[in-house]
């Protein structure tokens, strides 16, 4: 634990908030951490902590009381309560904070959220920008309240998108701005100097993603695709099926609207979900509901990643086979 004015308990659980729990420590005594309780992860399924539990752990040292449980109970707000946290700051806890579960804070709380607020509420707003092929995204640092997401804000850092992000990458660009951001608004409030603002305009939502979602419906548009391949990447990670087996698509690009390369020529009728053949420069070419995408990083199912001209080599022939949705 390191020194400092206000006594922060931070709540939080993926990688994503690691960042900004490492730099409020910087500034401000990180009194305990509120994480979700260890899952089973990987083929083992051995149970591990959350990544923010490890990383607080290894950066803060074993003193620093860490609390994990499954709900929100009265002995819950009772461990809470006794470390004496004058402000709460959460990123990506993944619970719903109740009315007695706030009371335990003089100064309120704060929430990270990585969208430009009203906009995405609910627990996928990285993955939901990139679905909607928003132009712009960013991060807002709002003051929790009861109703999800709708607090107000402190502030606000809106930045352009490529169109080529995933959300890994994403989540690292959103996860550096909040640290930053949670930190000078906690400053601010220990000041007395925090302005809040109401959110303006109407809200949009965002759900949960499940595994499922990353099969990819080859009757999409391409650029649709596209977006899915992005949004699920690293999890649950977008799929289709080729042979019967498992196919991971890692990383793709649709080709622009009325652009068709010379290999597509040969099949001009295929149905969606025919591999054309292969565009040397951007990869296995499948024809979508609409356009063409090609694939570009590809992985079997317990294989490893391969480059669409490594995957290639390992098949026959390409043009002609057709990726299912189903096994």
């Amino acid at each position: 634990m390191i020194g400092g004015i206000m006594k922060v308990l931070f709540a939080g659980s993926p990688a994503i908030a690691v960042p900004s729990l490492l730099s409020i420590a910087e500034r401000h005594s990180v009194v305990g951490i509120l994480t979700n309780p260890p899952s089973a992860q990987g083929r083992g399924k051995e149970l591990l902590p959350t990544a923010l539990a490890m990383a607080a752990r290894e950066k803060l040292g074993d003193a620093l009381p860490i609390i994990a449980p499954d709900r929100l109970d009265a002995s819950a707000r009772e461990a809470v309560a006794s470390l004496g946290a004058d402000i709460l700051v959460a990123f990506a806890y993944g619970k719903i904070f109740g009315p007695k579960f706030l009371s335990l804070f003089p100064k309120g709380g704060i929430n990270i959220h990585p969208s430009l607020l009203p906009r995405h509420r609910g627990s996928s707003p990285i993955q939901q920008a990139i679905l909607d092929r928003d132009e712009e995204t960013g991060v807002s640092i709002q003051r929790i309240a009861l109703e999800m997401d709708s607090g107000d804000l402190f502030a606000v850092e809106k930045f352009a998108l490529t169109g080529a992000e995933s959300t890994e990458t994403l989540s690292g660009r959103c996860a550096a701005i909040g640290a930053r951001l949670a930190a000078e608004v906690l400053d601010a409030i220990e000041k007395g100097t925090a302005i809040a603002s109401a959110q303006e305009g109407k809200p949009s939502y965002c759900r949960k993603i499940s595994k499922d979602d990353g099969l990819i419906d080859w009757n999409l548009p391409s650029a649709e695709i596209d977006a899915r391949v992005r949004a699920f990447h690293p999890w649950p990670g977008a799929f289709t099926y080729l042979n019967k087996q498992r196919l991971n698509i890692l990383e793709a690009l649709a080709y622009p609207a009325g652009e068709c390369p010379p290999i597509a020529e040969a099949l001009p009728n295929a149905a969606a979900g025919t591999i054309i053949g292969m565009d040397k420069a951007r990869g296995i070419v499948v024809r979508s509901g609409e356009g063409l995408i090609a694939l570009r990083r590809l992985q079997f199912s317990t294989r490893k990643a391969l480059s669409y001209k490594e995957f290639a080599n390992g098949l026959r022939s390409l043009a002609g086979l057709r990726l299912e949705s189903v096994p």
